[in-house]
C-alpha cells in the first residue's frame, strides 16, 4: 500500500498540479456525479456536483480505504470558494490538505451561485437556497461528518445543524456569524430604493440588487485588518482571488431588517459537539461576541467549547487564519478538538 506523506512532504507544487488537475476534471465531465481527477502521493482527489441547487464539491481522501476517522466538510464563507481551504495566501498546502493528511475525507463545497457551483439568479438566491445545496452535498458523503463554517457560512451551519444534524458529527466554527436568534438588526445610517449605507466595526456602502464586490480597503481592513500572521506581500493576488456576494446573501449576513436566518427546532442540537473558534486579531469578532454564540449553542442543548487562540499559544490572527502563517498550528489544533486528543 502506498503510504500518505506527512503535511511537510506535501510541496507547492503538487497543490497547483492537483488543483489544475481537478479544474479540468470538473471541466470533462460537467455531468457526472462525481469524478476522478487524481489518484497520487498518497491522496486521491475526485469531485462531484449535487443536483439543485448544483453545488460542487471537491473530495480529497487518503487511499487505501476508509478510515475510522469522521469526513471533514469545510464550508467557505463570503467572497470566497473552496479554495481558501485548499491554499494558502503564500501558496502552501491548506486545511485540506493537512486535514486529509491526518487521514480524515474532507469535502469542499462552493456554496450554490458561487465559483465552480455555477449561477443562480441574485433574485433567487438565499441563505435557504445556500444551505439546501449544501445540505445535498453534506448527505452524499455518507455518513456524519464534521462541518467546518467560516464567517459569513456560520449561519448556514446553525441551520445546518438543525435540518441536517443527523448528518454532522461535530460543528466547527472558525469566526462564525451569529444566528438571527441573537443578532442585533444592522445600523442604517442611510438608504433609498437602490442603495444602503451600513454603519459598524465594518462599513458597507451596498446596492440592493446587485453583488457587493470587495475593494481593496475593505480586504485591509476586513480580510486581513490588524493580523500580523497574513503574509501582505500576498495581499495584491489574494484580493484578485475574491468573490462578488450575492446581494441577498449579504443583507441575510448584515440582518438588514431582521433578515437573518434564525434557527426554530433545535431538537438536532442535543448533546451535539461544537467549537467557536477565534483569532486574536480579528476586528469583527471580539471575544465577547463569539462568546455568547458559544452560550447561545450550550442553552440549546448543544455542548460548546470556546477557544480563543490567544488562550492556546496562538497568536496574531485574523479573519483568514487558515491562509496565514501558522495556518499549519492551527490546522493541528482544530485536530486535536476534532479527534479528542
Amino acid at each position: 500500500m502506498e503510504q500518505s506523506r506527512s503535511v511537510s512532504d506535501v510541496s507547492r507544487r503538487d497543490v497547483a498540479r492537483w488543483a489544475a488537475v481537478g479544474a479540468g476534471a470538473a471541466l470533462a465531465a460537467p455531468t457526472a456525479a462525481r469524478a476522478q481527477a487524481e489518484q497520487g502521493n498518497g491522496m486521491r482527489w475526485t469531485n462531484g456536483l449535487t443536483d439543485a441547487p448544483v453545488t460542487y464539491f471537491d473530495v480529497i481522501e487518503p487511499v487505501g480505504g476508509a478510515s475510522r476517522k469522521p469526513p471533514m466538510f469545510l464550508i467557505h464563507g463570503g467572497a470566497h470558494s473552496g479554495s481558501c481551504y485548499l491554499m494558502t495566501a503564500d501558496g502552501r498546502p491548506g486545511w485540506a490538505h493537512v486535514f486529509a493528511q491526518a487521514g480524515h475525507r474532507v469535502v469542499i463545497p462552493d456554496w450554490p451561485g458561487s465559483g465552480r457551483s455555477g449561477h443562480v439568479p441574485y433574485d433567487d438566491l438565499t441563505g435557504e437556497v445556500v444551505v439546501s445545496g449544501l445540505g445535498k452535498a453534506l448527505v452524499a458523503i455518507g455518513e456524519p461528518a464534521v462541518v467546518m463554517t467560516h464567517s459569513m457560512s456560520g449561519p448556514y451551519g446553525w441551520k445546518l445543524l438543525e435540518q441536517y444534524g443527523d448528518h454532522i458529527a461535530k460543528l466547527v466554527a472558525v469566526a462564525p456569524g451569529p444566528p438571527g436568534n441573537i443578532q442585533p438588526a444592522a445600523t442604517i445610517a442611510s438608504e433609498t430604493p437602490e442603495k444602503l449605507e451600513i454603519r459598524g466595526t465594518t462599513n458597507y456602502t451596498l446596492d440592493r440588487k446587485a453583488p457587493f464586490v470587495g475593494t481593496p480597503a475593505f480586504v485591509a481592513s476586513k480580510l486581513i485588518g490588524k493580523s500580523t500572521q497574513f503574509p501582505r506581500e500576498h495581499a495584491a493576488r489574494y484580493a484578485a482571488s475574491l468573490q462578488p456576494i450575492a446581494p441577498k446573501l449579504l443583507q441575510q449576513r448584515l440582518n438588514i431588517g431582521g433578515a437573518q436566518m434564525k434557527v426554530a427546532d433545535f431538537s438536532k442540537y442535543r448533546g451535539k459537539r461544537a467549537l467557536v473558534m477565534i483569532g486574536t486579531d480579528d476586528i469583527d469578532h471580539p471575544r465577547e461576541l463569539d462568546q455568547r454564540i458559544a452560550d447561545w449553542l450550550d442553552e440549546n442543548g448543544a455542548k460548546a467549547d470556546f477557544w480563543f487562540l490567544g488562550d492556546h499559544g496562538v497568536t496574531g490572527n485574523g479573519h483568514m487564519m487558515m491562509l496565514e502563517n501558522n495556518s499549519d498550528a492551527i490546522a493541528k489544533l482544530v485536530l486535536s478538538w476534532v479527534n479528542g486528543t
